[in-house]
């Protein structure tokens, strides 16, 4: 596997030609970059691609992608039941491994900047990437599409790109470009035409107007049904079989009812694993208990035969190695996703037995966030080691050329944020187990001990990752003081908080 891996999901505004949709796949296919999965819907007159690739590979997939969509696409001529702004509509970066959602709101930029630098295409940045607060959502950005934002961009300061000048491009309109988490595209549909209830149904559902959290929602026709088209934006907090059940509630008060759902793209493992709970009402459920999970851990290494150990064992030996990476701020985040999964473990033994039934909901908000901290932390180990080779890259660069201090500023700044966001989970972790005590069984406390000890010490080895980095920053970048300053208030933040 790759040492970076990410996944990027670009949503062009062409659905119904595949020889053109067969184009812009090809311009993106270049060596590090894979092919997952392209959905092509004629009523929407929209297709996405999903591909997976290493950080660098999967930038330069995105810019072709963007570049091959203006030369095909006229957005003049464009007409669908999907909103769009551009012919290369919306383009996000999600972390895999190896990454963060800090990298690639990174890579959007630079993505960003590139598309407009090479195709004169303005872009706007959105969600974790956008610089503003009113661009992080993408239906502020795209209000009025493609030929409201035409006339509007040269004269509404709300309006102006994030890269490029005032003025779409004359066919390939604009461009959106982010960094967010897996999002899920799932759409229901009604056994009836009438698009009203869709719409109804939809405002009903999204956040925006007082539905379910991380829900973002619309209604269409589509193949003649009315459709509630929605983004899960975040489907550990807001899982999908509880939208499913909120659609289906809202629609009989119309007297109406679903009789079928899609999902656009792909969807983690994990989803489906909750919405089999949920409807099987299987009693302490776990993932280990699906077969492909358990035989994917045995032949991974993670319970071979000679235990645990045969898991754990490489990673203690690369600490042991003769060698800078993995280090400290390896070890640290190793440590603090440990204790993410032992109070994610304390929990899930906890929730559904009947003396803990009036703590259901908060046990179940607390393993749902300890999921998200345990993946962040696990990705954090390999960003460490990554960001100190990074690191060493631009000192020897700086020996070969006089144009390397800006070079080794970047790479220092982000090497002191990686472990810093350790920091500021480990932190969040002993919050976290803190509430759990008086709430799970306390005959698991020794559990939660051990948690609370684990995520001290990712604390511990963060920050003093984190002052180490400072120090050469002061040395090698002083420009950078206002960097260093504000680390260190964060830090200090940090510790008063622990």
């Amino acid at each position: 596997m790759p040492n970076t891996l990410v996944e990027c999901v670009p949503n062009f505004s062409e659905g119904r030609d595949a020889g053109k949709v067969d184009a812009i796949v090809e311009a993106m296919k270049i060596p590090g970059v894979y092919l997952l999965d392209r959905e092509m819907d004629s009523d929407h007159n929209r297709c996405v691609i999903t591909l997976v690739g290493e950080r660098e590979a999967i930038q330069e997939a995105a810019i072709r992608g963007a570049g091959k969509a203006a030369e095909l696409i006229d957005l003049n001529q464009h007409q669908g039941a999907h909103p769009r702004m551009g012919a290369a509509d919306v383009i996000p970066f999600i972390p895999i491994d190896g990454v963060t959602l800090e990298d690639c709101v990174a890579m959007a930029r630079h993505v960003g900047a590139e598309i407009w630098k090479r195709f004169q295409i303005p872009v706007y940045l959105y969600e974790a990437a956008a610089a503003t607060p009113e661009r992080q959502n993408l239906e502020n950005i795209r209000r009025g599409q493609f030929e409201g934002i035409r006339d509007e961009i040269a004269t509404n300061p709300a309006r102006m790109p994030d890269f490029g000048e005032p003025r779409v491009h004359p066919t390939a309109g604009a461009t959106v470009v982010g960094a967010r988490k897996f999002l899920i595209a799932y759409n229901i549909f009604l056994n009836t035409p009438d698009i009203e209830i869709a719409k109804k149904i939809a405002k009903a559902v999204r956040y925006s107007s007082g539905g379910l959290r991380f829900v973002k929602a619309a209604g269409f026709l589509v193949r003649g049904m009315a459709q509630v088209s929605m983004n899960l934006t975040d489907f550990e907090q807001t899982p999908i079989h509880r939208v499913f059940d909120f659609v289906k509630r809202e629609a009989a008060r119309y007297g109406v009812l679903p009789v079928a759902s899609e999902i656009v793209g792909l969807i983690p493992k994990l989803a489906l694993e909750q919405a089999a709970e949920w409807y099987l009402q299987v009693e302490n459920f776990d993932s280990s208990l699906i077969l492909e999970n358990r035989l994917a851990a045995v032949m991974g290494g993670k319970t071979a035969v000679g235990g645990l150990r045969a898991g754990i064992e490489p990673f203690i030996e690369q600490l042991a190695a003769p060698t800078a990476t993995p280090g400290g701020g390896s070890a640290a985040a190793a440590a603090g996703a440990m204790a993410a999964g032992l109070a994610g473990m304390v929990a899930s033994m906890s929730r559904g037995k009947k003396a803990y039934l009036q703590y259901e909901a908060q046990l179940s908000e607390v393993i749902a966030r300890l999921a998200q901290l345990r993946e962040e932390l696990k990705s954090a180990i390999d960003a460490d080691a990554e960001s100190y080779n990074v690191v060493m890259k631009a000192y020897k660069s700086a020996k070969e050329s006089s144009a390397g201090g800006r070079t080794i500023a970047d790479a220092l700044q982000q090497a002191t944020s990686v472990p810093l966001g350790v920091a500021e989970r480990a932190v969040e972790l002993q919050l976290i187990v803190n509430r759990l005590t008086p709430i799970t069984n306390p005959k698991m406390n020794s559990d939660l001990t051990t948690a609370i000890a684990l995520a001290r010490a990712a604390l511990a080895g963060a920050l003093a990752n984190v002052e180490i980095n400072l120090e050469s920053l002061e040395q090698d970048a002083p420009e950078d003081k206002a960097f260093v300053i504000d680390t260190r208030k964060r830090a200090a933040a940090l510790k008063t908080q622990a």
